[in-house]
């Protein structure tokens, strides 16, 4: 409890009206004694009206988990034992962790503080129920260490400010949330009583059936042992093989942890690997993975089964945000070495410029010798941004050719590595997880595992 800006202004105005009314009228100079007697006088009456922090009592309700990226919300409630006057209340979480609270949903994009906001609430009849977003920023946990109350007296001249301990940890996880709805869209086979069996027909090995020849087939698949003898021509149909190996490689290193949209590009990547692993498993296959950036750091050994996919969330949630420079040779040739047949390696990672890349191109030449390779990045905005933005001035120029070198050293690079005859994306980060899903659903389609 202290004095507000208020009472001290009322209390210092006292000593010059004393001085005045001496000044002015010599005889009445005891009555300048008592203005600031009167001034703490006031400041005292607020006080004994003011609401005594013993008296306030809160309950704080705080979401197990959350998903990057997504909002998620702080309940608290908040009651004054026997006072019901309406009461403006100033309320602060004290935060530890990437994340930010919000005190209206519509303020997700927009561009504030963070982590130092208040939110005032008023108090009626002695109870206030107060519902925040939380907007977790990054994987790990965030924990509400301390709730901070403020409130005034009646004359605004007291002010009470108390810190509420509250520890309550919040799970970051990665973003699974949109992925099974993203995922579905891909199985309509599933049927509200059973599941129908689909089979992908494509250019793969496994024999299908026999098919009556038609203009535009491919006449390599006509069988002309069969055709002979029903007297008719007649072409091999083949399906997608199964059991295929994904492995996922996840660059943790110092260049993904850059932002996109306030979420870091490992973020993303990972958010898009969940959704193929998840596609993969459900189609069949054996999925895997693993991590690294100066040394290697985790791998998942490949397996099939949709229970699989809870281990695969679990590694990724474990994924570290690492400062270091990123080892290429060291990363893929301990990767390289734990498959065991040939697989479908996606890799997840990011460069700067062509010198930068020379090490990572020769270790994705050797890798590509034994397995077909996805090389995954995230499209960075602000270049594309700042090469189209119109030459205001010189800044404005200077940062437009700076940026247009950038992309074409990046053009060069991704040039380079789809002659080793590798599949390169480098798409925005909106449309990452739609992209690797249409190309791995076209690599199992041409055979090419």
């Amino acid at each position: 409890m202290r004095p507000t800006p208020k009472a001290v202004f009322l209390f210092s105005l006292s000593v010059p009206l004393a001085i005045l009314i001496v000044s002015v009228w010599s005889a009445a100079w005891h009555f300048s004694l008592w203005l600031p007697v009167i001034a703490l006088a006031f400041i005292a009456i607020d006080a004994l009206n003011t609401l005594q922090a013993s008296r306030v009592s809160t309950t704080l309700r705080v979401p197990k988990h959350l998903y990057v990226g997504q909002p998620g919300f702080i309940e608290l409630d908040l009651s004054a034992h026997n006072y019901t006057r309406p009461l403006s209340i100033s309320i602060l979480f004290e935060l530890t962790g990437e994340a930010e609270i919000l005190a209206r949903p519509d303020e997700i994009n927009r561009e504030h503080e963070k982590n130092e906001k208040s939110v005032s609430r008023i108090m009626v009849a002695g109870r206030l129920s107060l519902t925040l977003t939380v907007v977790p920023r990054r994987r790990g946990q965030v924990t509400v260490d301390a709730l901070w109350l403020r409130w005034r007296g009646p004359l605004g001249l007291i002010e009470t400010t108390q810190r509420r301990p509250a520890v309550d940890v919040i799970d970051v996880v990665p973003d699974v949330k949109g992925i099974y709805e993203a995922a579905l869209q891909f199985f309509s086979h599933d049927a509200v009583y059973g599941v129908k069996t689909q089979k992908l027909k494509g250019e793969g090995t496994e024999f299908e059936n026999l098919t009556e020849y038609s203009h535009g087939m491919d006449n390599r698949l006509i069988d002309w042992k069969r055709s002979a003898g029903h007297r008719k021509l007649l072409c091999k149909e083949f399906r997608q093989e199964r059991n295929h190996q994904i492995i996922f490689g996840f660059d943790t290193g110092h260049l993904m942890l850059e932002p996109i949209d306030d979420v870091p590009k490992l973020d993303h990547a990972i958010k898009a690997g969940l959704l193929l692993s998840w596609i993969s498993l459900r189609s069949g296959d054996i999925v895997g993975g693993g991590s690294f950036d100066s040394r290697f750091r985790g791998f998942i050994s490949p397996s099939r089964g949709m229970p699989h996919f809870t281990k695969i969330q679990r590694f990724t949630a474990r994924l570290d945000y690492r400062t270091e420079e990123t080892n290429f040779t060291l990363g893929l040739t301990e990767l390289n070495s734990r498959l065991q047949r040939r697989a479908l390696v996606v890799l997840f990672t990011e460069f700067v410029d062509v010198i930068s890349a020379e090490l990572l191109i020769e270790s994705l030449q050797i890798m590509a010798r034994r397995h077909v390779v996805v090389f995954v990045t995230l499209r960075d905005p602000m270049l594309t941004r700042l090469q189209s933005s119109p030459p205001e001035n010189f800044q404005s120029v200077a940062e437009a050719v700076i940026a247009g070198d950038f992309l074409r050293e990046r053009s060069i690079v991704l040039e380079r590595i789809a002659r080793l005859g590798i599949h390169c994306l480098d798409v925005p980060v909106q449309s990452v997880s739609s992209a690797l899903v249409n190309r791995y659903l076209m690599i199992k389609r041409m055979g090419l595992l």
